[in-house]
């Protein structure tokens, strides 16, 4: 019974993506205009960063991890490095209140998301869009279900709801015995159900909107 409710929602989802075609072409093109023009907008800013990484600690400046894209394909997100190096032979994969890997420039990185400038160059490059779900791990996508699994659908992005909604997820987790079980078997299963609303109501408005949220809420 699951699998021929599975299969109903996968058609489902398969009508609605081609409904949305027109809405994929102009998706794309903003994400390459726009990403085309940050890069170049933002070049001293991050240059800044940069410089301030290198003296703050040892390492590399960026920080590349593999993800899951669409499709299921794989590849390397970029953010600037806001930890000590092999932080993730020192811990989980994900990221638990004061965590202590990471660094002095990275606290400030991360709390106002400078260490996602990078990831404009994995949305120019066709890895990734503006908005769309945020990629995970292969270990957690490993945990999908069939319904789940749609999300893999499009592109994934550097905002989406669940990003905005879950914006302090970190403190969140920190606050918990097991974060890493209270991830798996609740915030993760909320992010996705998110992100399947985001395949329904995907469009380039939907995505401005998005993006003036995740301004706010930084700003904010």
């Amino acid at each position: 019974m699951a699998d021929q409710t599975n299969r109903e929602y996968d058609e489902y989802i398969d009508e609605l993506l081609e409904q949305k075609q027109l809405q994929f072409i102009l998706k794309r093109g903003m994400d390459i205009l726009a990403s085309g023009l940050g890069i170049i907008l933002l070049l001293i800013p991050m240059g800044i960063a940069a410089l301030l990484i290198k003296l703050d600690s040892e390492g590399p400046v960026l920080f590349k991890q593999t993800r899951v894209g669409r499709n299921g394909v794989d590849f390397d997100i970029l953010k600037f490095r806001t930890m000590v190096p092999d932080a993730e032979k020192l811990g989980r994969q994900i990221t638990v209140g004061e965590d202590p890997r990471i660094t002095k420039v990275g606290r400030v990185l991360r709390k106002y998301k400078l260490d996602e400038f990078p990831q404009l160059i994995n949305v120019f490059k066709g890895d990734m869009s503006l908005v769309g779900p945020r990629p995970e791990v292969p270990k957690y996508v490993a945990l999908y279900d069939g319904r789940q699994k749609n999300v893999l659908r499009i592109r994934p992005g550097i905002t989406d709801l669940a990003s905005i909604e879950y914006r302090d997820e970190s403190e969140v987790l920190s606050s918990h015995v097991d974060p890493e079980r209270i991830y798996i078997q609740e915030i993760m299963p909320h992010k996705l159900e998110l992100n399947l609303k985001y395949l329904e109501q995907l469009s380039v408005l939907t995505d401005i909107k998005l993006i003036l949220r995740t301004f706010r809420v930084i700003l904010g």
